[in-house]
């Protein structure tokens, strides 16, 4: 029994608290602690009876999801339009900040260049850009995922920049000492070292994502998760609420997940780990 413990300490420890949390959070709706505990504390108790309107529960929320994802099958499309958001924000990002990025950290004149960009774009919430986005592009599809590309564009920038400045300089002396070219030096020393790094730009890009979605739906959107949650809310409709929150905690936690195999895969390239091989 140790031995299995040990080897799914993590998913044993994880599931044992995501169930002792749904237990608890059943017992305020369903007021089994009041229940249980009255005959102890008296019409005290009465206090952890909180009514479902405000925080719904387990078995209900359960129910829900069941009816929009398989009955109904209404929240398909709300996370198809979302989805295709985040795509098309997040894979922008990527695909500028993360060259921008390396060649602000490779280039000196470059890197005086940015930082003063990076630095204020980071100290600023992008939230704050929503009415000049609006004003720019609209209400449509453009400006959601113009505001999801904003939030997750800084945190690759930066990661992507740090990445080649902690490059160890005596790896890159030894290469121009064999006469290696500038692109042979960049794909076998300096990017392989700011791979870990641009993972973990791209996990703090997934967090913000799911945030871009919410915040950038409330804007005029007519379909997404964002505003599925919005309008359950005006209706007072926990239960969907919590569906929607809980598809965007769920799609967030398996990008990450992803990312952090792929971090797995890549770990032989830092130099701690070298060092425990040999």
């Amino acid at each position: 029994m140790m031995r299995v413990y040990r080897t799914h300490e993590r998913l044993i420890l994880g599931t044992a608290m995501i169930l002792f949390i749904l237990l608890v959070w059943q017992g305020l709706a369903s007021g089994w602690w009041a229940d249980l505990l009255k005959p102890l504390f008296g019409a005290g108790t009465e206090k952890l009876r909180v009514r479902p309107i405000f925080i719904s529960s387990p078995a209900a929320v359960a129910s829900k999801a069941w009816e929009l994802y398989v009955v109904t099958g209404e929240i398909w499309r709300h996370l198809r339009e979302s989805a295709l958001e985040v795509v098309v924000g997040l894979g922008m990002a990527i695909l500028i900040g993360i060259p921008l990025g390396l060649w602000a950290g490779r280039s000196r004149i470059a890197s005086y260049a940015l930082e003063p960009f990076m630095s204020a774009l980071n100290a600023t919430p992008q939230v704050a850009f929503l009415p000049l986005i609006v004003l720019w592009v609209g209400t449509g599809f453009g400006c959601r995922a113009l505001i999801i590309f904003m939030l997750t564009l800084v945190p690759i920038l930066i990661n992507a920049h740090a990445a080649v400045r902690t490059v160890d300089p005596r790896l890159l002396r030894v290469a121009r000492s064999f006469s290696c070219s500038e692109w042979h030096l960049f794909t076998s020393i300096i990017l392989p070292a700011a791979v870990p790094f641009l993972l973990a730009g791209l996990r703090l890009a997934i967090g913000r994502a799911m945030i871009g979605v919410v915040v950038g739906e409330l804007y005029g959107s007519a379909i997404g998760i964002g505003i599925m949650i919005n309008k359950a809310g005006a209706f007072f409709q926990t239960d969907t609420v919590f569906v929607g929150v809980f598809t965007i905690v769920a799609a967030g936690l398996g990008l990450t997940e992803l990312l952090r195999q792929i971090e797995r895969r890549v770990e032989i390239w830092r130099p701690g780990h070298m060092e425990q091989s040999s």
